[in-house]
Formats: C-alpha cells, structure tokens, sequence
C-alpha cells in the first residue's frame, strides 16, 4: 500500500528534512549573505584583538619607560628648584648676598 501513488485530491506539502530549513528565519540565517557577514564579524574580533593586545602592550612600554627615566628627573629637578629657594630664603634673611653657584656635593 504504501508503493501505491497518490489519487487525486488535495495534497499536503511534502514534510521538510532535517537539512532543510522551514522557516523564513531559517531560511535567511543560512543565505549566504548572513553566512558572509558573520565570517567577516569574526575577523573584525580577531583583528580588533590583537590590536588592543599590542596597543597595550605599547601602553604598558611607555609607562614604565617614563617611570624609569622621567620620573626620577623630575624629582631631582624639584629637590633642586626647593634647594635654591631655601638658599634665597636663608640669604634674604641673614643679609647676605646670593651667588648661584653649584649646590653644596654632599
């Protein structure tokens, strides 16, 4: 019976295999267009990390580079500056007059 063919009437639509898809968002998530967009999202990620892995990577050089080397100057410069201040301070006060000389060497 079932290798009898069908006999006139109505017919149902034939039922969707599991590789077909049955819906219009179905349908739309496998079009290529769709298949496309998400390959060129994930190479977007991809790109997108490894520049914000390197530009940290800068960010994290320079840092310590600036700690290292323009820090201390600054705080030498700073000791220097309240040095002669000092010294103008104590010259003003005791009536003497001020040379610029180098800083005693301790």
């Amino acid at each position: 019976m079932a290798s009898q063919g069908r006999r006139g009437g109505a017919s149902l639509p034939d039922r969707p295999t599991r590789n077909q898809p049955t819906g219009i968002i179905s349908k739309l998530s496998q079009s290529p267009l769709v298949s496309r967009g998400k390959e060129v999202a994930g190479d977007a990620a991809l790109v997108t990390k490894k520049l914000l892995k390197s530009t940290g990577k800068a960010a994290w050089i320079a840092g310590t580079t600036f700690l290292i080397l323009v820090v201390p100057l600054i705080i030498e410069m700073d000791r220097e500056q309240q040095l002669n201040e000092l010294e103008l301070q104590q010259a003003s006060l005791l009536g003497t007059p001020t040379t610029m000389g180098p800083p005693p060497q301790k």
